[in-house]
């Protein structure tokens, strides 16, 4: 996904009259080995590239010399009640948001040495491990989990396969695969042992194109083999497939992961809103890159660039800005009160496409407007209207059997229509208290090196890495990372 600069309005200064209340952030992992093999993991380059982001994120909004501070945001030593994330209980996911966040927050002797240090009345004093390395908590959601939804929507979602699989029904896609077929022709001899000879086509054109741009990446023997232009073309028609399989105006199943995510984001919205400003002020999502394709459809972003339809870059972000017009940055006492948030508040989206240097942060206008900020109020209003809101919309949605869905559409009928402003302050946990599949916290275990794991795990669906399956074959639970 490439951006022309003239379709980017970077924000690199804030006005001197605008001050930042929150944000809204959700990443793409960042470089991992091919998920066609077992046990694909991030791997040291996509470890850093999270980490960058989460250092690109700080200079923007937290640092002494933000360039876009939030109000009240503590700049050196976290605090645990301004900062929230989430991701799905996949190691990929958990890995991605674990080193955005060291970059959001890096260890604390490397900020503020006297900050870090603790003195004892003997006179001795101690920093903490790791150069007082600040674990930052992250709710990692289990697959039984309701708010799983919120971050990965098209996971078991019996309906959003079902539309996925009618696209190889289409015209459009018979036209594609015929047309394309002698060009996939020339891969067989390096995927063959993979997807088998008849895999190597449109039909698994996401396939095709992960196998070989990770080894273009890593595998230095294929890597010469693989030409520029034919890595350009695969990553075209993987464009195409996704887009395809992920968004359809006429299907709400199969744009479900953008449906959900809105939810999510409206949700944390409202935790910044009700506590005054005060809390959750910067909320971090980890999810997949469909989730992306699909967001881009929903809200209409491809009217403004075609760049739209495409896969985003390795550790790409979307992002959400809370902020007022008025000239306080220092507190969040200039919050607007409960009965003119919902015109005083705006909200300004922003999308970040990878982490190289040429990368920016530009605002883009949603729902084929014209404006770069909405009135909160409007802004929710907008986004209700195209997302999904309640656990009971997306079992109905979904069409699902999951243990939480037999609760939930007991209530659903009750509850349709029920305005997300309704959530508690707290965030997604506490929304679903008393629910099947509450959400896990995790702790951050820290291994010496450039690379940290996380240790709570779910259980994944065993992929096969030989023998012909199709695409929309292959479309489960944490496929599309």
């Amino acid at each position: 996904m490439l951006f022309e600069l003239g379709l980017i309005v970077a924000l690199t200064t804030a006005v001197a009259s605008e001050t930042v209340h929150g944000v809204v952030a959700f990443t793409r992992h960042g470089d991992r080995t091919t998920r066609m093999f077992p046990g694909y993991h991030l791997t040291h380059l996509g470890a850093q590239q999270a980490y960058n982001s989460g250092q690109f994120y700080r200079q923007r909004y937290v640092a002494d010399n933000a360039s876009f501070p939030i109000a009240g945001m503590a700049p050196d030593k976290v605090n645990s009640r301004q900062v929230w994330a989430s991701a799905p209980n996949q190691g990929l996911l958990l890995q991605t948001a674990t080193n955005f966040l060291q970059g959001l927050y890096p260890p604390l002797s490397q900020l503020d040495e006297a900050m870090a240090t603790e003195a004892l009345t003997n006179g001795s004093s101690y920093t903490g491990p790791l150069d007082s390395y600040q674990f930052i908590l992250i709710q990692g959601q289990p697959a039984t989990s309701q708010d799983t939804i919120w971050i990965k929507g098209d996971d078991n979602c019996p309906f959003h396969i079902a539309s996925q699989k009618s696209y190889l029904k289409t015209p459009e896609y018979q036209t594609v695969f015929n047309e394309t077929l002698k060009f996939y022709q020339r891969f067989v001899p390096l995927l063959s042992d993979i997807l088998g000879d008849d895999g190597v086509s449109y039909e698994n054109a996401y396939e095709v194109f992960d196998l070989m741009n990770v080894a273009s990446i890593h595998n230095e023997s294929i890597a010469g083999k693989i030409e520029s232009s034919d890595l350009d073309q695969l990553r075209y028609l993987a464009d195409m497939w996704e887009y395809n399989t992920n968004f359809n105006a006429s299907e709400p199943a199969r744009m479900i992961g953008a449906k959900t995510l809105i939810g999510g984001i409206l949700r944390q919205m409202n935790t910044t809103v009700a506590s005054g400003g005060r809390s959750n002020k910067f909320q971090l999502f980890s999810g997949s890159y469909d989730t992306f394709i699909s967001f881009f459809g929903l809200t209409d972003l491809t009217s403004v660039s075609p760049d739209f339809h495409g896969l985003p870059d390795y550790a790409s972000t979307i992002a959400f800005e809370l902020f007022t017009e008025d000239g306080d940055r220092d507190s969040p006492a200039n919050f607007p009160s409960a009965d003119a948030v919902n015109e005083t508040l705006q909200v300004r989206f922003l999308f970040r496409n990878g982490t190289d240097g040429a990368a920016e942060l530009g605002a883009f206008p949603l729902f084929g407007g014209a404006d770069l900020a909405l009135p909160y109020g409007q802004f929710r209003e907008r986004m209700e209207s195209i997302g999904i809101t309640s656990v009971g919309q997306w079992c109905n949605t979904c069409g699902s059997s999951q243990d939480f869905c037999v609760a939930a559409n007991e209530t659903y009928s009750g509850l349709r229509g029920a305005s997300t402003s309704g959530s508690s302050s707290s965030g997604l946990s506490n929304a679903a208290a008393g629910a099947i599949g509450a959400a896990v916290t995790l702790g951050v275990i820290t291994i010496v090196g450039a690379t940290i794991y996380m240790l709570h795990r779910s259980r994944r669906k065993t992929q096969t890495s030989a023998g012909r399956s199709t695409s929309s074959e292959k479309r489960s639970d944490s496929d599309s990372v």
